[in-house]
């Protein structure tokens, strides 16, 4: 259903276009400045970047089309209640910058799964490296369909147009510029992803008459619910699934996953790596707060007229751009902006994937099988790979296109592959007794049961009222004859009445395969470590010669960081002697 929003005028297309062009030029700038003489020079950016702009990079690796069209429509069905993701991105940065940077950027080590091999044996790291990239190619084929689908009906914007624009440009940039060119143009898509969230929040204000307007009309509709604590786990939007499940599920990406993990290691100094995450955080806060801050805009203007079920837009998750471009097609280029702004999400995540595709692919998969090659070789490989990963990524956007219902099972693997992941990287790094045939043990049992779940969850829905929408209205909907009619349908759905943890019994309350999506990563965490745990002792894991390096130590704690940058590198290399 085609949207009533006009489509896209000359110079919205010349700010989309402008976004593009630039975002390509860094990556030719960088071709033609730089040497990448080796694939750490290329993959890794030398290790000598600035933690400065590796944070900004940090956080735009973070961010996607996701974040900038869905999360403000999350907080308009379910409210403010996403506020909490600021508690929850504190804890998972300091478990992060205290528990896995330093161990990571310690060992100096390229791929990630590196890790796994020092720590248990070849065989781990193959299998770590194996699941990432299948995660990864997913995640990000989804990445670059998302947005595509979701601002096709409302501006017009051919979806193959978008996808090929969007994938042949971030491929381009990848593949000629290398990590240095992926996280500059980070740092330009964070400022213009940001500038998009800026435009909506003002220009709503002014047609509301002041935030504070917005404000009081949040208050009236039930959506500045900061008091939901209730513990039933079926329930997706809860202080206890936001905090404790989002923990679990955002440590597996700040802690482990390679798109992070490469960021804050090719800084020049762990004080720079540290210095990265931490400004990370500042700007997860300034993001957070714009995404409600839309959220409670889009429920302000159009808390009388659901354009969903008034009618107006074909999907939900069109909310966003619809409100974006209805407030400002008047002036010249903002609408341009906005979708600039959600592509620009998709280029930061898009990049940052196949970057940290080929480094994993190189490092894991092709180098143990190459005798001395020489580092030009290493470097045209790299690029290769990378212009591989993106075309790869490509396909899969136009595959995921069409066949929607493969969107929300492919978000959900990548909680599956994420939570046994981080119990096992955990395992070693924590675990003193944890062994290679143990932690196996431990992977196979979190990864079967999180499978047996997600695939669960699919079969045996929970019910309709179980997601705790929250009222919505289309008493000021215009719909000429049909108004009547679509009035009482909507009256009749259940969706308009708040849900209550009453209406199930204990046996329901029990049901695995309704449990949030977010308990989905700490349950493959949790039975990991549990099972890992109990293996590695049944197999003589205390008995086992580990090398110290790879374990936690009292001196990575956060008192380190204020020591002296000499003190802190000269100790760094003598327990590396």
């Amino acid at each position: 259903m085609k949207s009533d929003i006009t489509d896209l005028s000359i110079y919205d297309y010349f700010v989309f276009g402008a976004m593009l062009l630039i975002s390509a030029l860094i990556g030719l700038y960088y071709y033609l400045t730089e040497r990448h003489d080796s694939d750490s020079d290329f993959l890794m950016g030398g290790r000598q970047m600035p933690g400065y702009t590796v944070s900004l990079s940090l956080l735009a690796s973070f961010l996607s089309a996701l974040t900038v069209l869905g999360m403000p429509v999350e907080v308009y069905y379910y409210g403010a209640i996403y506020l909490y993701d600021i508690l929850t991105f504190t804890i998972v940065i300091g478990i992060t910058g205290e528990v896995y940077l330093p161990i990571f950027y310690r060992l100096k080590i390229t791929s990630t799964y590196e890790y796994l091999e020092l720590r248990f044996n070849r065989e781990l790291r193959l299998i770590g490296s194996v699941l990432f990239i299948v995660q990864m190619v997913l995640y990000t084929g989804i990445v670059i369909c998302a947005p595509a689908l979701a601002l096709h009906d409302v501006t017009g914007l051919g979806l193959r147009t978008a996808v090929f624009a969007t994938g042949v440009v971030c491929t381009f940039y990848c593949t000629v510029g290398g990590l240095k060119a992926v996280i500059l143009t980070d740092v330009f898509q964070t400022l213009v992803m940001i500038s998009g969230f800026l435009a909506v929040i003002i220009k709503t204000s002014i047609i509301q008459g002041g935030f504070s307007t917005i404000i009081r009309h949040s208050i009236d509709g039930g959506r500045l619910n900061f008091w939901e604590f209730d513990p039933n786990p079926h329930l997706d939007h809860t202080f206890w699934t936001m905090v404790v499940g989002g923990t679990f599920t955002w440590t597996s990406i700040f802690g482990i996953n390679h798109c992070q993990v490469q960021r804050y290691v090719c800084c020049k100094t762990r004080s720079h790596a540290k210095l990265a995450l931490y400004l990370n955080l500042l700007g997860l806060y300034v993001v957070n707060i714009c995404a409600v801050m839309c959220g409670l805009a889009l429920y302000s203007m159009y808390r009388g007229c659901d354009p969903y079920e008034g009618h107006k837009i074909s999907s939900r998750h069109e909310l966003m751009p619809y409100l974006a471009l209805n407030i400002l097609r008047a002036h010249r280029g903002l609408s341009g902006l906005f979708v600039s702004a959600a592509y620009s999400g998709t280029l930061s995540t898009v990049s940052s994937s196949i970057n940290a595709l080929a480094v994993v692919t190189i490092e894991d998969l092709i180098k143990p099988h190459l005798n001395q090659p020489s580092l030009r070789s290493l470097s045209l490989i790299s690029k290769a790979t990378c212009f591989f990963y993106g075309m790869v990524c490509v396909a899969m956007a136009g595959f995921a296109s069409i066949m929607g219902s493969l969107l929300e099972a492919t978000v959900k693997i990548f909680g599956m592959i994420g939570g046994p992941l981080l119990g096992l990287f955990t395992l070693g790094i924590l675990n003193h007794s944890a062994n290679a045939l143990g932690s196996f043990i431990g992977l196979v049992a979190g990864f079967t049961f999180s499978v047996w779940v997600g695939i669960g969850s699919y079969v045996d829905h929970p019910p309709p009222d179980e997601s705790l929408l929250l009222p919505i209205s289309i008493v000021n909907c215009s719909y000429g004859k049909s108004m009547y009619l679509n009035w009482t349908r909507v009256l009749e759905q259940p969706v308009l009445i708040p849900w209550k943890s009453t209406q199930f019994n204990s046996y329901n309350y029990l049901n695995i395969y309704w449990f949030s999506y977010l308990y989905l990563s700490p349950m493959g965490t949790v039975i990991t470590l549990i099972v890992g745990s109990i293996a590695s002792i049944a197999t003589g894991g205390k008995n086992q010669i580990i090398d110290k390096n790879c374990l936690l130590k009292k001196e990575d704690t956060i008192l380190l960081y204020f020591k002296k940058e000499d003190e802190v590198e000269g100790s760094e290399i003598t327990q590396l002697a």
